[in-house]
């Protein structure tokens, strides 16, 4: 009973951290200065009848308890409301923007796991090393690297080679599947890379880390006296035990894959997630960060409950 007592446990704690993010997100939103119908495009100059319509259109006339109680109520109901800005739901926008920010993000991820897994586990092989050292201080400065700033550069390198904005072409008329994929990847590449970088030196300095743990093992060391060849040591023996902080870290990693990153795709007009939180901001559109932020939440709890399950199950020592 341990175990389940275990997963219990840990459910319930992710179930209060969404209820607390709900309610903070709720708060947080009208604590910022401004408001939603000033901030409305279409009424730039609007009377006051016509904000004093509006507000009672929007539930903005009635008490912030009343609209917690009845953002609650639809949130029990599975409905996230409807967004000021185009009167269309939120949860179709969010879905809208996720099509098109969970292509862009998990090709960057996957960008990342791949090689930076690779060099974390060459860096280790080759401690002390001239390679061990260009390693490493190579994914020292991608981590460290203001993701803004990085996809500027690159935007500033690549212009004129790869399309630096948008998702695709406007001005390619009826194009065919295979053409219009072409464009869209093109236009992925360098929001996806930027991503990528980032997290590349993220994944090369944890891996690098669990690696020169498992080394110094006496099994490695036994591995060795046996005459096996190191490739062997190193994919049979020492990667493999090494993978509960990597799986751990890629179960994190892809909790912040629905929330997008809103500094790349604001860098690259990419209308996804990250552009769609942004725009909402500007806008007060209270409904659509509400959803955004719940979505970004479970998203996280979610995957930060996987990482502790996935622990549980790889380490069996842990029982708190």
């Amino acid at each position: 009973m341990r175990g389940a007592d275990y997963v219990i446990k840990r459910t319930a704690f992710a179930v209060i951290t969404v209820f607390v993010a709900v309610t903070i997100n709720f708060a947080l939103f009208r604590l910022a200065p401004g408001s939603a119908i000033s901030n409305l495009s279409r009424v730039p100059h609007a009377t006051q009848e016509l904000r004093e319509a509006l507000k009672r259109e929007f539930g903005l006339d009635k008490s912030k308890g009343a609209q917690y109680a009845i953002y609650l109520k639809q949130l029990a109901h599975g409905n996230l409301g409807v967004s000021f800005e185009n009167q269309q739901p939120v949860s179709h926008n969010l879905w809208e923007a996720l099509k098109n920010t969970l292509p862009m993000v998990l090709l960057g991820t996957v960008f990342a796991i791949v090689f930076g897994t690779l060099t974390g586990v060459i860096a280790a092989w080759r401690r002390g090393t001239a390679l061990e050292g260009a390693t490493v201080t190579t994914a020292l400065g991608f981590y460290s690297m203001p993701t803004h700033w990085l996809g500027l550069m690159l935007v500033i390198l690549f212009t004129g080679v790869l399309p630096t904005g948008g998702m695709a072409n406007d001005f390619l008329i009826n194009p065919s599947f295979w053409t219009h994929l072409k464009d869209v990847l093109s236009h992925m590449v360098l929001p996806s890379l930027t991503l990528g970088l980032v997290l590349y030196g993220e994944y090369t300095l944890i891996v690098r880390s669990a690696m020169l743990e498992t080394l110094g093992e006496d099994y490695i060391l036994t591995a060795r006296a046996k005459g096996l060849k190191p490739w062997a040591i190193v994919r049979k023996h020492a990667l493999r035990n090494a993978m509960l902080p990597i799986a751990t870290l890629v179960a994190l990693s892809l909790g912040y894959i629905v929330a997008g990153a809103i500094l790349i795709e604001t860098v690259f007009s990419w209308p996804g997630i990250g552009r769609a939180v942004y725009d909402a901001v500007l806008q007060r559109d209270y409904p659509m960060l509400q959803g955004a932020f719940l979505l970004l939440t479970i998203s996280v709890v979610f995957f930060n409950l996987v990482a502790d399950l996935l622990y549980f199950k790889l380490d069996p020592r842990i029982t708190t």
